[in-house]
């Protein structure tokens, strides 16, 4: 196997650092518009980046993308940027022939009139409107692979498998919570504040039996979840996820929902950015030294914040993501909470990257080697669920970080 991964910042940096020490693949072409980024991600390998290429590439250009595809002979593209960038790859290695994998889908927008009740365009449509060409071609494109969309659908897909009757699931539940902390900073996110903002402000997704996809109003439903291995209680919201868009395509279940736990003042500072107009993608017009320039408020506003990559030596604590399941088992209730727990001062003592950068790029280095290996296969655009998921989960407990199950779970209206 021969991969180009696109976009070296925090979590290209640590698939970079989990995908050397195994040995399916042949050769990883890392590449970022920034070449300097890429550069040091191999760079951090010392002897063990003998397997790895850093060059420049620019992810909006669908011709440059199929040229480093061909020159470097790759069978997989891995897309590691941010949503934004997500069809552009996609028809690329569809034009070239390559498989694909992402952790983030095609941006939605809200419905034009009635943003919190009815969907406009869902995450993910654009791909799956698509599906039959790659299913056509005989390539797989495996969407929302990372660890929340991603390990999460896994864990949906076991636990209908294996823990719950058939057609007896009530609700799935995507629950993330976390007690990190960075020290010395008022506001740092541990994650990519251009996609928190786009999954935060836009209208969350609810589905239902029988209702289908709709949206209710941002941070709605807040619930106190009890997590695992020390967390505790935090208080979650609804937060528009490609788990809601994706579980019910294959998986049947009464109820399905995402909730993150945020916490009060994070809320505050992203209502504020939006009152503000600073979530604003499209570009605006402002004075430089230089002249006018024309500049996405978003971008400004990741400008200013630390690079989320960058935070592990400043962070403490743990980060939790898993899926909450509710249903009957031999006619019995049953309720379990299936989760991954990555503490921080473990990511950066073994890998050198941050608790929740690591938790994501583990999945798909995963998802790869299982592809190599033949025991994940298909053609078409397909979401973890609907792939077996043992060989997933006992492929990540190999790697060293294995998943928990819990019954009986607590959770409360908040």
């Amino acid at each position: 196997m021969r991969v180009l991964m696109v976009g070296a910042g925090g979590v290209g940096g640590a698939i970079v650092r989990i995908a050397a020490r195994r040995a399916f693949f042949e050769h990883m072409v890392v590449a970022d518009y920034d070449r300097a980024r890429a550069e040091a991600a191999v760079a951090a390998l010392g002897e063990d980046g003998r397997r790895f290429t850093a060059v420049r590439l620019d992810a909006s250009d669908g011709p440059a993308v199929r040229a480093a595809l061909a020159g470097h002979r790759c069978d997989v593209l891995l897309n590691a940027t941010d949503p934004r960038f997500v069809l552009s790859l996609f028809d690329a290695a569809l034009a070239h022939g390559a498989h694909y994998l992402d952790m983030a889908m095609s941006l939605s927008r809200p419905h034009p009139t009635r943003p919190y009740e009815e969907c406009g365009v869902k995450l993910g449509d654009a791909q799956f409107e698509r599906a039959a060409e790659w299913e056509a071609a005989g390539r797989l494109a495996l969407v929302g692979m990372g660890v929340e969309p991603g390990l999460s659908d896994v864990f949906a897909r076991y636990a209908a498998d294996e823990l719950f009757d058939e057609d007896g699931i009530d609700e799935i539940g995507i629950r993330d919570g976390a007690d990190l902390v960075v020290d010395g900073y008022d506001f740092a996110p541990s994650f990519s504040i251009w996609t928190t903002i786009e999954e935060c402000l836009n209208p969350p997704v609810v589905y239902e039996e029988g209702r289908g996809w709709f949206t209710t109003p941002p941070f709605s439903e807040p619930e106190v979840f009890d997590f695992p291995d020390g967390i505790g209680p935090v208080e979650c919201v609804n937060v528009e996820h490609e788990e809601v868009l994706l579980v019910p395509r294959w998986l049947r279940a009464k109820r399905v929902t995402f909730k993150y736990g945020l916490g009060d003042e994070f809320i505050g500072v992203l209502k504020t950015l939006h009152k503000l107009g600073l979530d604003r993608t499209d570009p605006v017009t402002v004075s430089t030294g230089g002249g006018k320039a024309a500049v996405s408020p978003r971008d400004v506003v990741a400008a200013c914040l630390p690079d989320p990559a960058g935070l592990g030596d400043r962070m403490r604590g743990k980060t939790c993501a898993g899926t909450w399941v509710k249903g009957t088992k031999d006619g019995r209730p049953r309720e379990v909470y299936l989760y991954h727990v990555v503490d921080n001062q473990w990511s950066m003592r073994e890998y050198g990257s941050q608790a929740v950068v690591w938790q994501t790029a583990i999945n798909p280095v995963v998802a790869l080697e299982l592809i190599a290996s033949g025991a994940w296969r298909g053609g078409g655009v397909l979401g973890p669920e609907a792939l077996p998921p043992r060989p997933f989960l006992d492929l990540l407990t190999e790697y060293g970080s294995p998943w928990g199950m819990r019954e009986d779970v607590t959770s409360e209206p908040g």
